[in-house]
């Protein structure tokens, strides 16, 4: 206050650095905002999405540069560039397998003999013979008709995968006759390996097939009837390609067992392994030969 009573009021006005009201601090924290409002939605829209969609876009941030093919479903694609399946895979595998044997003409005629099981191993598919041999006449290990085009029928779709595979052959109990040095275990790994030779040549790779064995009679299919002719079959393993795969406990395998034997029309039976490792193969027997 001055001395004539007059009051004299300074204002003084800051300065926000050089912009003044147009400062960028807030347009920063509202970008943030949105980008976290954007990806809570994409959170959301994923809990709602079905599973192909969520394998869809899992497949992308693992491999962002396309080269898997169609990753998002886990069931085709090449080699290390795919996938490996879980068990919600081999359920989609076993029906898309089934519905290609009921489209084709001849092979719908025989599709209860091919048998599909998941299992603690994988997707287990069975060829089970009858008492004219199906797959494979009687003490053959050359495939039949129904036979070749069957396994290139699966050999077509399994190539497709990024999963290994074992390969099985079991006879009956009945004893190879004709040749003292030919056998059963001859027999079942001989036929085996004619699958394995086939399907290599009808789209399934090299590199997929593991295992081949040979179990004789040591693993029947129905112990009660030793002789039945459904003893007799090949057996692929379509194998879980993740190292965490789950183990088949013996209820599972019981009731896989079961699941199975019904399909074929038996009572449920338990398998047994076998008793002692296949030997080396020898060649195929002579015609006119008799075996299981």
């Amino acid at each position: 206050m001055n001395s004539t009573g007059q009051v004299i009021i300074i204002k003084k006005k800051k300065v926000h650095g050089n912009h003044g009201h147009h400062g960028g601090a807030w347009k920063v924290a509202y970008a943030d905002f949105v980008t976290a409002m954007m990806s809570l939605f994409i959170v959301l829209w994923l809990l709602s999405s079905s599973e192909q969609v969520k394998k869809a876009v899992g497949g992308y941030f693992t491999d962002p540069t396309g080269k898997s093919h169609d990753v998002g479903n886990g069931l085709h694609g090449n080699g290390a560039d795919s996938i490996g399946m879980n068990k919600d895979d081999m359920g989609k595998l076993k029906e898309k397998l089934e519905a290609a044997i009921k489209e084709s003409a001849p092979l719908s005629k025989i599709r209860e003999h091919v048998i599909f099981t998941i299992t603690g191993e994988g997707l287990r598919v069975e060829l089970l013979e009858d008492e004219n041999g199906i797959f494979f006449a009687s003490g053959s290990a050359l495939p039949s008709e129904y036979g070749r085009e069957l396994l290139a029928k699966l050999a077509e779709e399994i190539g497709k995968l990024p999963n290994k595979v074992t390969m099985e052959g079991h006879t009956d109990s009945r004893p190879y006759k004709g040749n003292p040095d030919y056998s059963n275990w001859e027999l079942s790994t001989d036929r085996a390996n004619a699958a394995r030779r086939w399907m290599t040549l009808h789209g399934m790779r090299d590199d997929q097939v593991i295992q081949v064995r040979g179990f004789a009679d040591h693993s029947l299919r129905d112990p009660a009837h030793p002789q039945e002719a459904s003893n007799r079959r090949i057996t692929l393993i379509i194998q879980y390609q993740f190292k965490d795969a789950p183990t088949e406990s013996s209820a599972e395998k019981g009731a896989e067992g079961a699941e199975g034997q019904k399909a074929a029309g038996k009572a449920p039976a338990g398998e047994k392994p076998a008793s002692k490792p296949a030997p080396a193969a020898k060649p195929t027997p002579p015609a006119g030969s008799k075996a299981a």
